[in-house]
């Protein structure tokens, strides 16, 4: 069985290594192969020019294809995979198109696994360990209330006057700032238009005590599901954020005040030239260190008492392996390959897995990539 790793963009590196240096059968496809040779042209034996005709031709069943390309090659990467017998793995976020495969997926025998990066990814997984210990703890009890936060970004190393930096181009960044999300707080719904309007602060469980600044991103509400809640449970808090440094809302003031005035083809040209912009001015520079900071919380009270409150969290930073970015998305990728191919995740469409299990494998595989990682007891 060959592994089709199509991509080799700067997260993709880390994951792609690994599985070519443990002896696995790597055909590596990207769009440009004068890019890839330079990334992986050192271990990989096949490397390959990218196109959609050229990787479905060379699927066979039981193969996997694993796409690290941009979000619009997913869907029909993978519908290739199901006409040809072979897996799927992205790191994104299961998009409806997706969703509806699952279907034909299961017939098949197929594994379409998605959100297996960092986040989507990682914050599965703590979420997946920390419900569980929750349920097995002695301060289970089905009418305590529940607040759930998870939060996670990538931020300078080294704080720029920007607050922030760009590892790819801005321009995903700055439409995400143009999408509503949705939550829960204080057992209401909270919906936020835009991401500046619901900036909270966040006291972060590390070592070395430091704050963020934090907001909802996205529909957090289908999660709580995802995490296996149970439909009674009490839950007064509920969201997924992204985190950023402090600062970070004041410097990017006139962005959000621009982008609110921007629409239609002459917005999108608008953004795009915005985009350029902070790529010359905001970008790493070469090998210049990242920082990764991801914290998913469950508290559990009675009679308005914590009876239970952790806290996954996590710390990393670029050094001589590369990103901590790439690091931390590519490595779950890659134990995700792994897993489709010892069969260890059902058929179907899913996100990273709740099986005990994997969680603690994939958790464990991951903590020699951060400098800290560990499950913080707020009431030890």
């Amino acid at each position: 069985m060959t592994i089709h790793w199509c991509g080799t963009g700067l997260s993709a590196i880390p994951g792609l290594r690994r599985l070519i240096a443990a002896g696995h059968n790597v055909t590596v496809w990207n769009r440009t192969v004068d890019k890839a040779q330079a990334a992986v042209g050192d271990i990989a034996a096949d490397i390959r020019a990218y196109t959609l005709e050229a990787l479905t031709e060379a699927l066979k069943p039981g193969d996997v294809a694993v796409s690290m390309l941009p979000a619009d090659h997913h869907v029909p990467i993978a519908q290739a995979c199901l006409g040809r017998g072979a897996h799927f793995v992205s790191s994104s976020y299961i998009a409806p198109e997706m969703r509806a495969l699952d279907e034909a997926a299961r017939e098949r025998g197929l594994v379409l696994v998605n959100e297996v990066g960092l986040d989507p990814g990682l914050d599965h997984l703590m979420a997946h360990w920390l419900v569980s210990d929750y349920r097995k703890s002695k301060a289970y009890d089905g009418a305590n209330v529940l607040s759930f936060t998870s939060y996670c970004g990538g931020i300078p190393a080294q704080p720029n006057a920007f607050r922030y930096k760009f590892s790819w181009s801005p321009l995903g960044v700055l439409k995400a700032l143009r999408s509503p999300s949705r939550s829960l707080k204080n057992f209401t719904e909270l919906k936020v238009q835009r991401p500046w309007d619901a900036i909270s602060r966040y006291d972060a469980p590390l070592p070395k005590p430091e704050s963020f600044e934090v907001y909802p991103n996205r529909d957090s509400l289908p999660f709580i599901e995802d995490y296996r809640f149970d439909p009674e449970w009490k839950v007064k808090d509920f969201v997924r954020g992204t985190l950023r440094l402090n600062g970070w809302a004041e410097a990017w003031a006139p962005v959000f005040s621009e982008i609110e005035t921007l629409s239609g083809p002459e917005g999108e040209a608008r953004l795009k030239e915005m985009s350029d912009q902070f790529w010359r001015d905001n970008a790493y520079a070469e090998g210049e260190a990242d920082r990764v900071v991801l914290f998913v919380s469950l508290k559990a009270e009675k009679d308005g008492e914590a009876v239970y409150h952790k806290t996954w969290a996590l710390d990393a930073q670029g050094d001589a392996r590369g990103t901590a970015m790439a690091r931390l998305v590519s490595l779950p990728v890659s134990l995700a390959v792994e897993s489709v191919l010892k069969r260890e995740i059902p058929a179907g469409v899913h996100p990273a897995p709740h099986d005990p299990k994997l969680v603690e494998r994939w958790l464990e595989k991951v903590k020699g990539q951060a400098q800290y990682m560990a499950v913080v007891d707020h009431l030890a």
